[in-house]
Parts: C-alpha cells; structure tokens; sequence
C-alpha cells in the first residue's frame, strides 16, 4: 500500500475517531498530573489472533507508550481456548470473571476470580481458558516488542 494523502486522512479521522469515542464513553479520564483511570467495562476489544484458527480471544491496550511509558497494561478475554506463548516480558494478570489456566511444562497454575498469576519474563507457557476468562494484564517493559 503507497502512501497517500487519501491514506493519511483516513489514519487521522480513525485516531480522532477513536480519542473521541474513548472520551466521549468516559472509558478513559487523565488529569492533567498525568494520572489516569479507565472504566474496563466500558473496554471495546478486539480479536487477537494467537496462529490458531477458532480461537476466541480478544484483547485491548488501555494505555499508550506515551501515556505509561515504562509499564503496559490491557483488558484481555478468552473462551474455550489453548494457545502456546512465550513471554518476553514479566506479567501480572488479575482475573476479573472466570478462570484461567497457565500450563507450564504439563503444570497447571489456576486463577479464578479475584486472584493474581504472576508469569516471569521468557517463560514458555500455554494460556488455557477451559470456559471463559476476563483478567487485567500488566507487562514490564511496555515497549516489549521493540526489544
């Protein structure tokens, strides 16, 4: 694709787009000091294609680089699915509805609602959601798919 100043415009108006409907939905407010709250019920995600076709998950950054350069953090939710990750980065996932499932080396860690599932960076593990699961995903660095 070449870019244009048709392809540009249509970039720009989805950004604006965007800011707008996450302002106007009060999914988002940031002070001015820079602190900042989003309203996860109100989080639009969107398919995450993890290489195998079926799976139901879906996913969204809360927060920009700009806005949380150092730390990165998203809404994430799963149905009936099984998928091979390795992490290279740390990450805390607090589970908001359902259970999720780390497997790491035939071992299964179990979170349910409420708990907290640390998953330190370079372990090679399987996201397994044998229902439904809704959780918080924290990750240090932000930027990991740059490094």
């Amino acid at each position: 694709m070449s870019i244009n100043e048709k392809n540009v415009e249509e970039i720009v108006k989805k950004v604006i787009m965007k800011y707008f409907d996450e302002t106007k939905n009060n999914l988002k407010e940031v002070d001015e000091s820079g602190v900042a709250v989003v309203k996860t019920n109100k989080v639009k995600l969107e398919k995450f294609d993890t290489g195998k076709p079926g799976d139901k998950v879906y996913l969204k950054d809360v927060f920009t680089l700009e806005e949380s350069p150092r730390l990165g953090c998203g809404v994430m939710e799963m149905e009936e699915t099984v998928f091979d990750w390795t992490l290279k980065y740390d990450e805390i996932d607090y589970i908001m509805e359902g259970t999720l499932e780390i497997i790491i080396d035939g071992r299964k860690i179990v979170g349910e609602q409420g708990d907290i599932i640390l998953i330190p960076k370079d372990t090679p593990i399987k996201f397994s959601c044998p229902d439904h699961a809704k959780f918080i995903y924290i990750v240090y660095p932000a930027n990991w798919e740059e490094l």
